[in-house]
């Protein structure tokens, strides 16, 4: 049902003129820490990659999301967000551990979502999100931080649809026949949370993301999309640690 949504909301905003999407938000005051180190624990990149055939319906293609994901890491890996040091992937948890993380990481896409929606599209909007930035994931997610040893964590979502021959023939002939057809879905976002107090202190998304993904070069090119207006840290040295 989260992908249904996810893809629901991702429909809804494409439609949307380009000009009405802000892309990218970060928390008013908010910097990196000057003078001393700081961890940014990044987790593994929540990774969907399928088919779409000529009605539209995604099927999910395992072996080009295990490669994706893959190329995804290595990429973010190369990327060096904020010009950290070094991209380590958080070991795998067991046990409560693994359930407390999987739960902040489907709480952090609802949160995602909803800053999409209602923050980044203007036309989308609602009257309180006008302006500000106030998003959390709660306190609780310091355990995180314990677990991963960081200062900030980073999450990273993407979702491709590649259009199908029969999608592409339908999307040329609607196009004839004046009617607008989509062939192919492919939306990321990422976010970067205080792992003391949980708040999400910035976040970028783009719901026309280029790269394919199944690709070094795509890979590449879709990290380095969703690092865009990454926060700097100025003169502190980052180490980027995260989950694989």
């Amino acid at each position: 049902m989260k992908v249904v949504r996810a893809l629901a909301i991702a429909c809804a905003l494409v439609a949307a003129p380009a000009l009405a999407q802000e892309k990218a938000a970060v928390k008013p005051g908010f910097s990196m820490p000057v003078g001393k180190a700081v961890k940014i624990l990044v987790f593994r990149p929540d990774v969907k990659v399928g088919s779409q055939s000529a009605g539209g319906v995604v099927t999910p293609n395992a072996e080009w999301t295990a490669s994706a994901r893959k190329l995804l890491g290595e990429a973010l890996v190369a990327a060096k967000p904020g010009g950290s040091s070094e991209v380590v992937f958080m070991p795998e948890l067991v046990g409560d551990n693994a359930s407390v993380l999987a739960d902040y990481r489907a709480l952090f896409k609802g949160v995602a979502l909803t800053v999409l929606q209602h923050r980044l599209f203007k036309g989308n909007r609602l009257p309180t999100k006008i302006t500000g930035f106030e998003y959390t994931l709660g306190s609780g997610v310091s355990r995180l931080g314990e677990l991963g040893g960081g200062d900030y964590g980073l999450f990273i979502y993407t979702e491709d649809a590649f259009g199908s021959t029969g999608r592409k023939l339908l999307q040329l002939f609607a196009a004839g026949a004046g009617v607008g057809v989509q062939s192919g879905v492919h939306i990321g976002y990422a976010g970067l949370v205080d792992l003391k107090t949980g708040d999400l202190v910035w976040i970028n998304a783009d719901f026309r993301m280029g790269g394919d993904v199944r690709e070094p070069d795509g890979a590449a090119k879709r990290v380095a999309q969703l690092m865009e207006d990454f926060p700097q840290p100025g003169n502190v040295i980052l180490t980027v640690g995260g989950g694989k």
